[in-house]
Parts: structure tokens; sequence; C-alpha cells
């Protein structure tokens, strides 16, 4: 990473360890009181977080053919932004469950705001430089139209069942350690060792599974929950509600990063981002339902749901094995 990366890096990653802290992983300690306060269902709060998912999973196509019309830049830097983002739960999680108990969970979302007009705000707007790119270099270099291959079709279901996995356990994490047998200062503790799980994996990654392709690390990634949910099958959920954080949070971080090396590694850099934000949009469409989805199922189903999250984690590593080492020329 040169010098002039390093404050973009830090800029974006400050940025980004903000906004998911106080968005994505907020449902999962506020649901409850919001609900309790507003005379609704908890499953309304997840309802609504889904829905905004799903906002995000339409754009993702229009958006990456975009960049791929202006053309990104900094690939490289975006391992030290995951890095610093990858602690957005363990910052998240802590403050917003202090903030609750002391100030309640309206003035907890006002002070998350409030960080963002006073921190992200003028991070975004003084420290990122403006973008420039080749359009018409770019454009000619785009396909009109790329067909779904089976290729595409694997990618999209594999990511899809590893990211609905992702999505309910941003949500429901405290919850499902509760209904293993944990208390709430064991489940909240051991969400925020996910963070740094997530971390250390990014960055095993980095150092040496990146000396291999990508799908190695990204069937890795698919069989760490599975190993997680069974420690808290043998041991029981007060004492191993840490050991499952840590195995699940070390699949999450890898697989934030093969979701981008995978496809590039097996289609190569033409269309990439519009390619991705095909692949990419059941992935999302399935973390979008997830939260709702699992809040129905918890309710009946109680720790047991993680037979349904290892089990969609078993699917998407069925699915990976199916895919050969195709090289983009291919």
């Amino acid at each position: 990473m040169s010098g002039r990366q390093l404050p973009i890096v830090l800029a974006l990653g400050t940025t980004q360890t903000l906004a998911w802290a106080s968005s994505y992983y907020l449902p999962a300690i506020l649901a409850d009181p919001i609900a309790r306060d507003l005379g609704v269902s908890s499953n309304w709060i997840f309802g609504a977080f889904s829905g905004s998912l799903v906002i995000s999973a339409m754009l993702g196509p229009r958006v990456g053919r975009q960049i791929d019309l202006v053309g990104g830049r900094q690939v490289r830097a975006i391992t030290g932004i995951t890095l610093i983002a990858g602690f957005a739960s363990t910052v998240g999680w802590p403050l917003t469950a202090f903030g609750l108990e002391s100030i309640g969970w309206r003035n907890t979302c006002f002070a998350w705001a409030l960080a963002h007009i006073l921190i992200g705000l003028p991070i975004n707007f003084f420290v990122l430089p403006a973008v420039t790119g080749a359009k018409a270099a770019a454009a000619a270099a785009i396909k009109p139209h790329i067909p779904m291959d089976r290729t595409m079709i694997l990618l999209a279901f594999a990511f899809a069942a590893a990211w609905s996995v992702t999505g309910a356990m941003a949500a429901h994490l405290p919850r499902i350690l509760e209904a293993t047998g944990a208390t709430t200062l064991q489940a909240v503790s051991a969400g925020a060792l996910i963070g740094p799980a997530q971390v250390a994996a990014r960055m095993v990654e980095a150092s040496w599974l990146s000396r291999y392709h990508p799908l190695l690390s990204t069937r890795i990634a698919c069989l760490t929950h599975p190993i997680g949910a069974a420690i808290i099958g043998v041991l029981g959920g007060g004492v191993a509600s840490s050991a499952f954080a840590i195995f699940h949070g070390a699949g999450n971080g890898i697989l934030t990063i093969a979701r981008g090396t995978l496809p590039l590694a097996i289609f190569g850099p033409q269309n990439y981002a519009y390619r991705l934000g095909i692949i990419g949009a059941p992935a999302r469409m399935a973390q979008a339902a997830a939260p709702l989805a699992f809040g129905l199922l918890i309710d009946s189903m109680g720790s047991r749901i993680l037979i349904v999250s290892s089990a969609l984690s078993l699917s998407a590593l069925l699915a990976l094995s199916l895919l050969g080492k195709r090289s983009p020329a291919q």
C-alpha cells in the first residue's frame, strides 16, 4: 500500500465501520425494544430491515454497470478497508447495547446519526478525492449482454446460501446464542469476537490463502459456520458461544473477500463489476429475506435454527465443489 493510498484506506475503513455498525448490526440489539415501545412484533422490524436490503439487491447490477463505465480504482486497497471495517460488529454491538441501557433506543439511534454527521460526512467530503475515469475506453470493453451460464448459476446459488446465513447471524446472533443457553452478557461478548475473527481470517487469506485459487478459501469459509454450530451442539451455548462466534466470524471475513476475488479469478476483469452485480443480486435478496425468515423460524425452532443455517452453508459448499478452476479465457 502506497503512502497516497493510506489516508484513503483509513478514511473509508472508518466510514465503513461507522456505516455497518449503525445500520446492518443495529437490529440485533434494538429490534426487540423498538417493537415493545411501538406495540408491534419484532418481526415487523426485521421485515423493514429486509426491505432495505432488497433495495440494495435491486441496485447492485446498475451500480456495477456504472463502476465498469467509470472505472474502478484502488483494487488492492479493499483488503485494508475490510480489515478496518471488519470491526463493525465489535464496535457496533457493545456501543448499541450500552446506549440502549444508558439512554434508550431512540437516543441511541440519534447518537449514531450524529456520529454520521460529525464523523462520517466530514471524512467523505474532505478526505476522499474526486474520481475520474475514461468512460469511453471502459464502455467499449463492455458487452451489451452477459448470458447466465452454469458457472454463474452455481456461484450465484453458493453466495446466496452463504450470505443468507451471514444476514441471519447479523440480525439474530445474540438471540440465537441466548436460545442455546448463553446469558445476555455471554451472547454480546461472543458477538464482539466476530470482528477480530473476521480481521484475523482476512489477514490469513491475504498472506497465505491468496497463494491458492480463491475456490479453496471460499470452500473453507462455507465450512466454518457448521463447525461452530457443531461445537455448540456438543458443548452447549454458554461454554461454546465464543468458539461459535470465532468460527462464524472467520468464515464471514473470508467470504467478504471471496465474493470479489472468486468471480474475478474465474471470469477475468472484463465486465467484472456488472457480472458481480448479477451474481450478487440473488445473494443480496437471500441476505434481505434472512432476517425476517430466520426471525419467524427462531420463534418455533429456538436453537435448532443452527441446523438450518448449517445446512445452507453446506449447500453452498456443495455448489462450490461442482465448480472447476476455469480460466478467464475459457
